[in-house]
């Protein structure tokens, strides 16, 4: 029942509605005023003006990031109307148009460098800091979070087939006869990648086949596969352990003043204390030190309530459509930049590639993973954060390839050993962490601080080019 709903979809609003629905959506709206200042520094500013590139890139920057939060906002929306396992598909591939399509434009420039990096570089962003804020959120309200593990195993198998894939032309490059001469090598190379990028698509198809129709259950946040989740035995985080906090021990100070009981030097209870309250006095309130089991049941009384949408049905696919055309713009504006900025020495084209762009790129699933996590519905930011990892890897980086196969333009299967190394690390780091079906919150802690790692050692890493790798390639 992918199509269905799990819960009834109220009437639509109006237009008028849903447009002010869009104004109000979030307050990063009001970084679209960026929009048309990107637009107007890309062209009135002169070419020799200082720091020209730079400036440009900070605005297109900050200018994408709202589009990314509108075009989450779209999906969400049209996720409403569907089932849940193709609500997380959604989520995990719309949030990616803002990757795809500044790829598409950076490997139009033949900005192949770039291409590599923020591909790479969205994979680590969903799977370490996208993931680990999903985790250590939901572990704020949860001891322990329970998802579906198969699913899980299954995704850590996919992600490994992409590592590998990624793997393997670095090692044929690196073990190749010596005597081999560049361009034959070039060669060979080109055609490795393009026979493994048909073979990763045809995967990825038969991913969404299991996924959307063979095997659909282990989808679910509810059901049998799933581990059950924790609470806490008295909140630890947040306002409500705060005032239980304050609760139990204006409950002791009561009992107390009540009983006239004392505390003993050695911190147990006088005799006195042990004395029953009289009649008149307030009841204790007692605290179970037991953990208790969080069942994630869907009560009949949230079964048949309606989800009331923000937007109509056209209006989603308008904002759909209005926003991919300008992030589409404002991309391009963004990856011209990125040579002058870089040129001087203060920033590399990997930290852009690796970090900034994947930053602008996950904004909208971002934010929907880490927000339904707190809902502990750990399923759905599964699907969302690795997902979406899973559909970079199988598919976009794959359609990358052959469109500049298409194209004309060299793009191969041999990343950076540094970026492959990293993502290597990432997906088996992932992996230890997922094998148990739980998280917690310092699960979460360090996928976050593995991101920051690699984000100090990416500041530094001057990166190699091209032609180190392969001096034939050029576009």
């Amino acid at each position: 029942m992918i199509l269905s709903p799990p819960r009834p979809v109220g009437e639509a609003p109006s237009v008028f509605e849903s447009l002010k629905a869009i104004l109000f959506a979030s307050w990063l709206n009001v970084l679209l005023v960026f929009i048309p200042v990107s637009w107007a520094l890309h062209f009135a500013l002169p070419q020799s003006f200082a720091n020209r590139d730079t400036i440009i890139f900070v605005f297109s920057f900050l200018a994408i990031i709202p589009l990314a939060k509108l075009l989450g906002f779209a999906t969400e929306e049209l996720s409403l109307r569907v089932g849940q396992t193709l609500a997380g598909l959604l989520n995990a591939t719309l949030g990616n148009a803002v990757e795809l399509i500044v790829a598409i434009i950076a490997l139009i420039k033949c900005e192949l460098r770039v291409v590599q990096a923020s591909l790479v570089g969205s994979i680590l962003s969903n799977l370490l800091l996208v993931l680990g804020m999903c985790f250590f959120a939901g572990g704020m309200k949860y001891s322990e979070q329970g998802f579906g593990i198969s699913a899980v195993q299954l995704n850590s198998s996919l992600l490994a087939i992409s590592v590998i894939a990624v793997l393997l032309p670095a090692a044929f490059h690196f073990a190749a006869d010596p005597s081999l001469t560049d361009a034959q090598e070039a060669h060979d190379i080109l055609a490795v990648s393009h026979g493994v990028a048909i073979i990763l698509l045809f995967i990825y198809a038969a991913y969404l086949f299991f996924q959307l129709y063979s095997h659909t259950a282990l989808y679910q946040d509810k059901g049998e596969h799933s581990i059950v989740s924790t609470d806490y035995a008295t909140p630890k985080f947040g306002m409500k352990a705060i005032r239980n906090f304050r609760h139990r021990h204006d409950a002791a100070d009561i009992e107390a003043s009540t009983t006239g009981s004392t505390r003993a030097p050695n911190g147990a209870d006088s005799v006195e204390s042990s004395q029953t309250m009289t009649s008149g006095s307030p009841a204790h309130v007692r605290y179970e030190d037991s953990a208790h089991t969080h069942v994630p049941t869907i009560t009949e009384k949230e079964h048949d309530e309606e989800e009331k949408p923000s937007l109509s049905v056209a209006v989603t696919v308008g904002l759909l459509v209005v926003v991919t055309v300008l992030v589409a713009i404002t991309a391009e504006w963004l990856v011209d930049s990125i040579d002058g900025m870089t040129d001087g020495g203060h920033i590399s084209k990997e930290f852009v590639g690796m970090i900034l762009l994947p930053i602008v790129g996950n904004a909208a699933e971002h934010v929907t993973a880490v927000t339904v996590s707190v809902k502990d519905k750990l399923n759905l930011s599964l699907g969302v954060a690795v997902g979406s990892s899973i559909q970079i890897a199988l598919f976009v980086i794959p359609f990358i390839v052959v469109l500049g196969w298409i194209l004309g333009k060299p793009m191969t299967l041999l990343f950076d050993p540094y970026e492959s190394v990293a993502m290597f690390l990432a997906v088996l780091t992932v992996n230890y962490v997922v094998q148990d079906g739980k998280s917690n919150w310092l699960e979460g802690f360090i996928l976050m601080c593995l991101y920051i790692i690699l984000g100090v050692t990416f500041w530094f890493y001057p990166g190699i080019s091209s032609n180190f790798l392969l001096p034939n390639i050029v576009c």
